[in-house]
């Protein structure tokens, strides 16, 4: 079977991502044609600090920009490169070179300091394709999607608005299929009817017009919170949707860190993505873990 073409995002190269690029590099290879948007020059460099050779059998897609790596720092430059090579990922999956991306994790402030506009890549590809796109996290025993991502906690319940999340819910439907989701509520017991917040209220109009449209009960709840990751409930759910970014993604770490990978749904490519940040603390120790890279990669394919 002919194996595809998956681009391969380097992320910071001050952090871990091209430490678990290169560490995973044979076993990904056996899954995939990866192409590496990096320069040979960056590449020898990270090598270098790595103590590790650069495979033979490598493909290499240039990115354009020096700078020296420096392990562990926050800089423009590093976060300028790790956003010259997601945008260099993309292309090649526009120009049907590659047929999904991966992508390793960029740092947030690098790419303020670098003077880029996006909170990451999610935000990128939302802008980039004119598309809602949406943040998908987990593996193969649980996902979680997030309504509301990188946004302050006292902005959320303005954010819960009917019309938003009913499409939030179609274009989960289009991307996911027809499997149960559960809806997790905003406020502590979902609310108490109203007595804790009535923001239940409108997700509970969100849940039910958008079953009615779909024509049978995908999405269930609002779920109360704190029980909806329980082990009996996880029996019953595979996927599930948090109204917010830790209500979710806190106990989808506790169970599966290093498993987890992250997923943009509702869009014209395929990218996935590792489910962990730069990890400046071990940046080149010869310490990060390959789990949610290799399972990103294999996600990947999985979509394509």
């Amino acid at each position: 079977m002919t194996k595809h073409n998956i681009a391969i995002s380097v992320g910071d190269l001050n952090g871990v991502g091209i430490e678990i690029a290169l560490k995973a590099h044979e076993e990904v290879s056996k899954l995939c044609n990866p192409i590496y948007c990096i320069s040979s020059e960056m590449l020898s460099q990270a090598t270098k600090l790595l103590h590790a050779k650069t495979p033979n059998d490598i493909n290499l897609h240039p990115v354009n920009g020096e700078f020296n790596i420096e392990a562990g720092k926050v800089s423009s430059a590093s976060g300028k490169y790790s956003y010259d090579s997601f945008m260099s990922g993309i292309k090649l999956c526009e120009d049907k070179k590659a047929d999904a991306v991966v992508t390793m994790p960029i740092h947030k402030e690098a790419w303020m300091l670098a003077g880029l506009e996006y909170k990451g890549h999610t935000d990128l590809l939302r802008q980039y394709f004119d598309r809602d796109a949406i943040m998908m996290l987990g593996c193969e025993k649980m996902f979680v999607a997030l309504f509301t991502e990188h946004i302050p906690l006292k902005e959320v319940a303005a954010s819960i608005q009917y019309v938003k999340l009913k499409q939030f819910f179609i274009d989960l439907h289009n991307s996911i299929g027809d499997a149960k989701v559960a809806v997790l509520g905003l406020n502590p017991h979902a609310g108490d009817n109203g007595v804790l917040g009535n923001e239940e209220l409108r997700i509970t109009k969100a849940i039910k017009s958008a079953n009615k449209k779909l024509g049978f009960e995908q999405f269930i709840g609002p779920i109360v919170p704190d029980v909806a990751f329980t082990p009996h409930a996880r029996k019953n759910y595979k996927y599930f949707v948090a109204m917010y970014h830790d209500q979710g993604l806190a106990p989808l770490k506790a169970l599966y860190f290093d498993e987890s990978i992250n997923v943009s749904l509702n869009l014209p490519i395929i990218r996935t993505s590792v489910d962990h940040g730069t990890a400046f603390d071990i940046a080149y120790k010869g310490e990060a873990k390959t789990l949610s890279y290799i399972n990103a990669v294999k996600s990947a394919i999985s979509f394509i």
